[in-house]
């Protein structure tokens, strides 16, 4: 069992940064994927950003330029650094990942609060 631990929410006004982290434990074997959604009460969970290899790298049309996805491979964790941080990024954000041991899996995180706020 594969379990996602984020960490770095909290309150931030507008123009500000924060950055998530999200660490992976338990029986991985290889990560083949990790992602960060975010959800807004009433809506459906959207993906931020995603990354495989540290030159392979998807974002949301609304975070480009500002958020920046990273990965470090030994300890498990994927990092969301967020700049330029608008009311409109306030929502819980998820930590997802996938990949395999004896058998695939995925995981999600408990998820942790994001508010942009003067």
């Amino acid at each position: 069992q594969v379990r996602l631990v984020e960490s770095g929410g909290g309150l931030v006004q507008p123009g500000g940064s924060l950055r998530l982290s999200c660490a992976a434990s338990g029986k991985i074997f290889s990560i083949t994927a990790m992602y960060w959604y975010r959800q807004t009460p009433g809506n459906e969970r959207d993906m931020v950003a995603n990354i495989t290899s540290p030159d392979n790298t998807n974002y949301a049309d609304s975070v480009k330029g500002r958020f920046t996805i990273s990965r470090d491979f030994a300890k498990n964790t994927v990092y969301l650094q967020m700049n330029s941080l608008t009311p409109e990024d306030t929502a819980v954000y998820y930590c997802y990942a996938k990949g395999y041991s004896a058998y695939g899996w995925q995981a999600w995180g408990q998820g942790t609060q994001v508010t942009v706020s003067s």
